[in-house]
């Protein structure tokens, strides 16, 4: 996973758990061995989230074992069910491989849509390492990608003694790898040719300046720091180079104020906008009104030179136990809160939006891990010129998980041909084109801006035409050559 992108490694790993489901006695087996394979990689790569509860570790620490082993422990299930089913079915050799491809990947779309969803480090994305392999993700997705992963490694373990025997066929022993040499080919030789002739074309009269002001998240929101930490954001937009951009774009929360209720922050915002220009930055938007109280809503706002909201949009996928604790009537007397700063839940937003913005493309904003939702970061009825990503990691130090956050920012480029401008705290800042290349980007734990253009964007790919009914189609496609190899080899 990133930022190692060792892919022969999943492939391996998905190899080893092809041959121990064939060897699981029972369905029950099957489950528990699936659940234990998911339950290292989460809990192997989801550590980070450790880092979070440290920023203010005497109220949150306690919390640890079980946001990082419990949500690890409950991520698999999804994985658990793929092995209870694929040894019910008691499928082998390369027809089995194929059919535990595909429920691992119905396992992982589950997890990304179930209880609100949670897709992250989808297998496919081990790919990232590779651009050429990673643009299957335009045809089926990083879910279909997550299905080629697997396929690859459980084809390969077919080869082995023990898919021979269940077989009762030699055949066995040479079409499994066979097929997955077939596969690595087509996904390799089919990107490669997609990139063969991609020109990164930019988007004329558009100059971005990205800001990364590498906040502690310990002094985020601390009171006494608050007006420091804007003033510093607003003499680092200004550092040389200024004059030669058009628009600025500012992390998820760069401005740690109410921005639509404070006329006095627009216009020190204004005040360093470009002419004819636009910043883009996260803001807290807060409402309070008798009939429902106070809300607050975790926001993007455009504001132009003359220190006007030219528009807004409300974050939707909101975090659970981050920006809203779940069961709050049952889990608040035991003690548990969201760590974010403040008593009140996020007030959620209606959903994609693309928003309208003088001088540049239309814009589909996105704040945090909304990113890293296939198919959900475009409003269906328009689409637009570009994904926006505002963030902030700093709550996360210098792990993996800011790469691992990155590294889906960028096949979201890649699913819907359309380049990604991220902003973060603490990086990773950076700029990705419609083919999920990364052409410029500031490095994690780093101060300072980026300048850069806004590539253009591609024509709708596949997957941002149908989505997933592509990954269905794939998933019909393998599940047909299982049966037709489970009825010749």
């Amino acid at each position: 996973l990133p930022p190692a992108y060792l892919w022969p490694f999943a492939v391996v790993g998905f190899a080893a758990l092809h041959w121990l489901l064939e060897g699981a006695a029972r369905p029950r087996s099957g489950f528990w061995i699936a659940w234990a394979f998911s339950f290292g990689y989460f809990a192997a790569s989801l550590y980070w989230i450790a880092f979070a509860l440290l920023v203010d570790a005497p109220k949150f620490a306690w919390m640890i074992p079980f946001a990082t082993l419990g949500l690890s422990a409950g991520l698999a299930i999804f994985a658990g069910l793929a092995g209870w089913a694929f040894v019910s079915i008691g499928a082998s050799g390369p027809a089995g491989a194929l059919l535990l491809a595909v429920l691992w990947t119905a396992g992982e779309w589950l997890r990304g849509h179930v209880l609100t969803g949670f897709p992250w480090n989808l297998v496919g994305t081990v790919w990232g390492g590779a651009p050429a392999a990673m643009q299957a993700a335009a045809l089926f997705g990083t879910y279909g990608l997550s299905l080629l992963t697997v396929a690859l490694g459980a084809l390969l373990a077919a080869a082995g003694p023990r898919s021979a025997q269940a077989s009762r066929h030699i055949g066995a022993t040479w079409s499994g790898p066979i097929l997955a040499a077939l596969v690595l080919a087509a996904m390799w030789g089919g990107g490669a040719w997609r990139l063969s002739d991609a020109e990164t074309a930019a988007v004329p009269q558009v100059a971005l300046r990205l800001v990364q002001p590498d906040v502690p998240q310990s002094l985020k929101w601390d009171p006494a720091a608050r007006e420091r930490n804007f003033r510093a954001l607003l003499e680092l937009t200004k550092t040389p180079g200024f004059a030669d951009r058009t628009h600025l774009v500012w992390p998820e929360s760069a401005v740690p104020f109410a921005l639509d209720n404070d006329a006095r922050v627009r216009l020190a915002i204004a005040a360093v906008t470009p002419r004819g220009g636009l910043t883009i930055t996260g803001a807290l938007r807060v409402a309070n009104d008798a009939a429902r109280g106070v809300r607050v809503w975790n926001s993007v706002h455009a504001i132009d030179g003359a220190g006007a909201l030219v528009a807004s949009y409300d974050k939707f996928h909101l975090v659970p136990f981050g920006e809203y604790v779940p069961l709050r009537r049952y889990l608040t007397p035991l003690g548990v809160e969201k760590i974010t700063a403040g008593a009140i839940d996020f007030t959620a937003g209606p959903g994609p939006a693309t928003l309208d913005l003088p001088g540049l493309p239309s814009a589909s904003p996105l704040i945090c891990y909304e990113v890293i939702f296939p198919g959900e970061v475009v409003a269906p009825a328009k689409r637009p010129g570009w994904l926006v990503n505002l963030t902030n990691d700093a709550w996360f130090g210098i792990t993996a998980g800011p790469h691992q956050h990155f590294a889906s920012a960028r096949f979201r480029a890649v699913e819907e041909g359309l380049p990604v401008v991220r902003a973060a705290n603490n990086g990773i800042s950076g700029v990705i084109d419609a083919y999920g290349r990364v052409t410029a980007h500031l490095a994690l734990g780093r101060r300072g801006v980026l300048d850069a253009a806004l590539p253009a964007a591609l024509a709708p790919t596949p997957y941002a035409r149908y989505g997933d009914m592509s990954l269905a189609a794939l998933a019909l496609i393998a599940l047909g050559l299982a049966w037709a190899l489970r009825r010749v080899v």
